[in-house]
């Protein structure tokens, strides 16, 4: 099997590495294989794939849509390295709340998954970034909402102090004030 599949802290959001063959010529590696994510439980029926070029200190997020438009996303570094961030918006589930992230770069050889109902954000620790998103739904302008990156409540461990943010990103209610819809699925 050409991954390694590693529950994080919050057991939904997935750590996914894979391989790289390498040779002389250079290397292949597989990005996605539906069979083996759905037999760990991974269902992402892509709908839509984002790429987003980005400098060392600029952090983007927390991002999420509300349903219909929700989106799970597998999301990956081409090049450099970020911190990546996925916050539980699920009413009743244990982890509601709660964060999670981990380091993401193409030498780490991961990817992180991230289903429906979580905040989604990350920040850029390599001098550039270039960083793809698999989605599950297409963008919903109308849909679309977020939380301040630096929410008390939520207290993230964010490497940067001072980042740099879309004007959007700097005006998002706190985790208390966030629009969600989402339930946990039992």
């Amino acid at each position: 099997m050409p991954f390694k599949f590693h529950n994080l802290s919050i057991k939904d959001v997935v750590l996914i590495e894979s391989v790289k063959f390498k040779d002389d010529r250079g290397f292949f590696e597989e990005v996605f294989k539906v069979p083996d994510f759905n037999n760990l439980g991974i269902n992402l029926d892509v709908k839509q794939i984002n790429f987003s070029h980005s400098t060392k200190g600029v952090l983007r997020g927390l991002h999420y849509q509300l349903a219909p438009f929700a989106q799970a996303k597998l999301v990956r570094v081409i090049h450099g390295k970020i911190f990546d961030v996925a916050v539980d918006l699920r009413v009743g589930s244990a982890t509601f709340g709660k964060w999670v992230g981990a380091e993401l770069s193409p030498e780490g050889k991961n990817m992180l998954f991230i289903p429906e109902g979580f905040a989604h954000g990350f920040e850029v620790l390599s001098d550039e970034v270039d960083f793809e998103y698999y989605c599950s739904n297409i963008y919903s302008p109308e849909h679309e909402r977020g939380i301040l990156y630096n929410d008390p409540f939520l207290k993230i461990d964010w490497h940067t102090i001072n980042p740099k943010l879309s004007k959007k990103d700097s005006v998002y209610p706190t985790f208390e004030f966030a629009e969600h819809n989402f339930e946990i699925k039992v």
